[in-house]
């Protein structure tokens, strides 16, 4: 009919052809730890190179994407284990991924401190700046690999319909 617009399949993809909400994407871990180490890795090493600092381009690919990739991988392991019926589950994105952002920024910074603190005493490493970027990196990484993990956790959950 003339001024009658149809609408197009592709457009909606909400929605499966035989019009039953589709399947959110899976959540699948080591694609998430792969994306937790490269992203990183990839920002800082470029940031590194357009500094001319050394010592960031060596923490990009070690304690910048490596905290990234272990945080990604625990907290994603931890995620796995939960049920569609959990705490965790049910309650609001931002927040929940807030929470755990904050928690393992929390924990991370507490070894990054520790780490800062008791690294300089082995002969080695005793006139390195390494130990020092570890009160920065650890936390920072920490709380974004946390936050995009558990964010895209959630994602993966398939949607409760509202009582009306």
């Amino acid at each position: 009919m003339p001024g009658r617009t149809q609408q197009r399949p592709d457009i909606a993809p909400e929605t499966t052809p035989d019009a039953t909400p589709a399947a959110p994407p899976r959540f699948v871990l080591w694609r998430e730890v792969l994306i937790a180490y490269a992203a990183p890795a990839v920002m800082a090493t470029a940031g590194g190179i357009a500094t001319g600092q050394s010592e960031l381009r060596t923490a990009a690919l070690t304690t910048i994407a490596g905290t990234s990739a272990l945080v990604a991988t625990l907290v994603g392991l931890r995620h796995r284990r939960r049920s569609a019926d959990s705490w965790a589950a049910r309650g609001p994105v931002p927040l929940l991924a807030l929470a755990f952002g904050i928690g393992c920024a929390a924990l991370a910074l507490a070894v990054g401190l520790a780490a800062a603190e008791l690294l300089p005493r082995i002969p080695a490493l005793a006139d390195s700046p390494w130990p020092d970027r570890l009160r920065i990196d650890l936390p920072l990484s920490a709380a974004i690999a946390a936050t995009m993990t558990t964010w895209r956790w959630r994602a993966s959950l398939p949607r409760r319909r509202r009582a009306r």
